[in-house]
């Protein structure tokens, strides 16, 4: 029976990949739990099957912590293919129709992509993970079913296009906020331009402020300790007296945790201990602050 004394506790952190073409998140995962010799690892959220470039693991307890980090912020880089539109959105589907856009300048691309930065909505394409009555989008795709989709609030920080050197090819650069889909952007695109489009070659380069330079090849990943988990949220460092409260999950006065009511800061807020470590995650409850998950320590 596993216990106290069972045996030594396995990794926690996180883990940046750098995902290779032609591998699902869950192909990822399934590699990683190899390699990494624990069944406790998930994804912060998918990445296209054909997409490559930055995809965030949790290991171990920071299992628990990957709901924080699956609303940050996304950037990628991909190529808008004028002219052609798929099943799915991308160069992986099949064509369902052709346009001629040959008469169409990279000034009305520039122009036509600006429409699209800002808070707009989406209809998420059939091959997603979104949920429709309890099933993926992507397993009714495979039946040759579809069903229709509800319009969802995104956001568009930029939606920078240029000419890419082939007809018809345009290099798009995204920041955007967690759930908007690049390939239904350049789906929209196309449209919004009097004929259709696909995506190609999508490359995620970051998930907030964890970038390329962070990622490694599965089969060689670093991980990133506990602390660093939470780093693209604000954090509060307390001292012993409070570090032992916090070990019991009891709710404190802002003023404990060095925040002031009204400070504008809605949290949640990750706690550092003296040392460093990540105690808990704590949220605004009532004037005063209350945790949201209390960690426990290595081996308890």
């Amino acid at each position: 029976m596993a216990g106290r004394g069972a045996g030594p506790a396995g990794p926690d952190g996180i883990i940046v990949i750098d995902k290779e073409a032609g591998w699902t998140s869950h192909d990822v995962v399934a590699k990683a739990r190899g390699v990494l010799g624990t069944r406790k690892v998930g994804h912060s959220g998918t990445l296209d099957p054909d997409a490559t470039g930055v995809l965030v693991l949790g290991v171990g307890r920071a299992t628990r912590l990957l709901r924080f980090l699956t609303l940050l912020p996304k950037c990628y880089e991909g190529r808008v293919v004028l002219g052609s539109e798929t099943t799915t959105l991308d160069a992986s589907g099949e064509v369902t129709a052709v346009h001629d856009m040959s008469a169409v300048t990279a000034d009305q691309v520039v122009e036509a992509a600006r429409r699209f930065v800002g808070d707009i909505e989406q209809i998420p394409p059939m091959v997603s993970a979104v949920r429709v009555d309890g099933r993926r989008l992507y397993e009714i795709a495979r039946e040759g079913g579809e069903v229709e989709r509800k319009a969802r609030p995104v956001s568009v920080v930029s939606f920078d296009v240029s000419p890419a050197g082939d007809p018809g090819v345009y290099d798009a650069v995204v920041e955007c906020s967690s759930g908007t889909y690049v390939r239904t952007l350049a789906a929209d695109l196309g449209s919004a331009l009097g004929g259709g489009a696909h995506l190609r070659d999508l490359r995620r380069t970051a998930v907030g402020s964890f970038t390329l330079a962070d990622a490694h090849p599965l089969e060689a990943p670093v991980l990133l300790s506990m602390s660093e988990v939470l780093r693209d949220l604000a954090g509060v460092n307390v001292d012993e007296a409070t570090a032992l409260e916090i070990s019991f999950g009891r709710p404190l006065d802002l003023e404990a945790l060095g925040l002031a009511d009204g400070t504008g800061d809605e949290g949640p807020w990750p706690v550092y201990g003296p040392d460093g470590s990540l105690l808990a995650v704590y949220e605004p409850h009532g004037g005063r602050a209350r945790p949201v998950m209390v960690l426990a320590p290595v081996g308890s």
